[in-house]
């Protein structure tokens, strides 16, 4: 199991648990490494960062570590995730490299690992990677003379992404009042440009990163700021991207949320109308809400459920050649054009679906009735013993079997923390607090709780 590196890259805060000398060490195994594969020639691996203020404190160590070891370090500069994924799979890298903790703060940063197909980094070499970091993997030599790799603007990458995104999109946004909060991200300059090329009359908040600013009450963790800036604007419909604009929410012209749920309904329905929709199957987590399955379940549409983590919805959509799959917070996979959530991509395949059918974002999401949801985290003193206790899973059986088909419950552990989540769905607000905390209360009883 990583030591480091989670479902989404080495994240912390940026040099406390996240340091400028992790980033150098990971270049110059980076660089050594594919440059071992490559029999002598040069590696090439592609960077780019989000706007928080030590990104460019880890580009430059990444850049330092990787032409250190003898590979080239091509730079993107301020990009989106998407966008590494798409310049490594369509332009010949070794791999590539994101910084950015999404939709942390901005004093936590992360670095994301992409291979040469555009995917997350295989486990295999994560661990190598750690190993290294831990000393256990011996010196790496340093290049010398013309050995020493290159640092390279490679700016012309993210523009062809732009340009592909562009090409995707089958009419004309012209008369359309479209909202975009670009969470003063990756987004900020991206997203408009590419609805400005499409006609669209743009409205844009979150555009004004400052290094501090990214996520601050805005973007698709704050979505109630572009709610109310499309009721404010009276536009057609809003979207939010994060931190590395890997996911969206929308907004429809009332105001209200079409969350990552919602997103997989309206396109899940619109794939299976066009025969694009393999094995008429969305790849969902176990997270996705009630009301999304039986919505699926009225249009005829079969679904998948996953752990949590979009890395676990791709792995499920490649092994059975299924083409749409996300989550509720927003990361939504069309595995036709992307290896990754694409938040601006999923933006347009949602415009796509209300231009071709001629209706509104309300109307298209309205079949899925969200059911309510309650939350918790517990902390306890060993999560898994929690999960697992045959007394916790019998009250959990006892829950379920009285909601029946109108409400659910789930228990699992946290990845990252000694946290246990409880989660119910139900037909009111009240009877999902009641099955939380008659789980909780049973938790507390077998003496796991902090």
């Amino acid at each position: 199991m990583a030591k480091y590196f989670g479902t989404d890259g080495f994240r912390g805060e940026a040099n406390v648990n996240l340091t400028a000398e992790h980033a150098y060490k990971i270049g110059r195994f980076l660089g050594w490494y594919y440059g071992n594969k490559r029999s002598g020639r040069r590696a090439r691996v592609v960077i780019g960062k989000d706007t928080r203020r030590s990104s460019y404190m880890f580009e430059y160590a990444l850049a330092a570590g990787l032409t250190a070891s003898g590979a080239d370090a091509c730079l993107l500069h301020v990009t989106t995730t998407p966008s590494v994924s798409y310049v490594v799979r369509t332009e010949d890298f070794d791999c590539g490299i994101m910084i950015s903790a999404s939709h942390n703060p901005y004093y936590d940063n992360g670095i994301k690992l992409i291979n040469y197909y555009g995917e997350k980094m295989e486990e295999d070499t994560i661990l190598k990677i750690e190993a290294y970091l831990d000393g256990y993997a011996g010196e790496i030599p340093l290049a010398t003379g013309e050995g020493i790799g290159r640092t390279v603007d490679y700016a012309i990458g993210r523009n062809r992404y732009v340009g592909s995104l562009i090409s995707l999109a089958t009419r004309s946004y012209e008369g359309m009042r479209v909202g975009l909060d670009c969470a003063n991200g990756s987004a900020w300059m991206i997203a408009k440009s590419v609805f400005d090329a499409l006609g669209a009359r743009t409205y844009v908040i979150g555009n004004e990163p400052n290094g501090t600013n990214i996520n601050a009450d805005c973007g698709s963790t704050h979505i109630e700021v572009l709610q109310q800036f499309v009721r404010d604007n009276r536009l057609d419909v809003g979207f939010a991207f994060d931190g590395d604009a890997d996911r969206c929410i929308c907004v429809d012209e009332h105001g209200d949320v079409v969350d990552g749920d919602k997103i997989l309904y309206v396109c899940g329905c619109y794939m299976k109308e066009r025969g694009e929709l393999t094995g008429s199957t969305v790849v969902t987590t176990v997270m996705s809400n009630l009301g999304l399955y039986k919505a699926l379940d009225a249009a005829g549409i079969r679904y998948e459920k996953t752990a949590v983590g979009d890395k676990y919805v791709y792995e499920n959509m490649v092994s059975n050649d299924y083409r749409l799959g996300g989550e509720q917070s927003g990361h939504i996979i069309f595995r036709k054009y992307a290896a990754t959530g694409d938040g601006i991509l999923t933006a347009i395949k949602m415009m796509e679906v209300m231009l071709e059918k001629k209706m509104t974002l309300s109307r298209l999401a309205e079949p899925v009735r969200i059911f309510p949801q309650v939350l918790e985290n517990v902390r306890v003193t060993d999560k898994t013993a929690a999960a697992e206790d045959p007394d916790v899973q019998a009250e959990v059986r006892r829950v379920s079997e009285e909601l029946g088909d109108d409400g659910r419950v789930l228990v699992r552990e946290s990845g990252t923390e000694p946290v246990v989540r409880v989660m119910a769905e139900a037909g009111t607000q009240e009877l999902c607090r009641q099955c939380v905390d008659r789980i909780i209360r049973k938790i507390e009883q077998k003496g796991y709780r902090e």
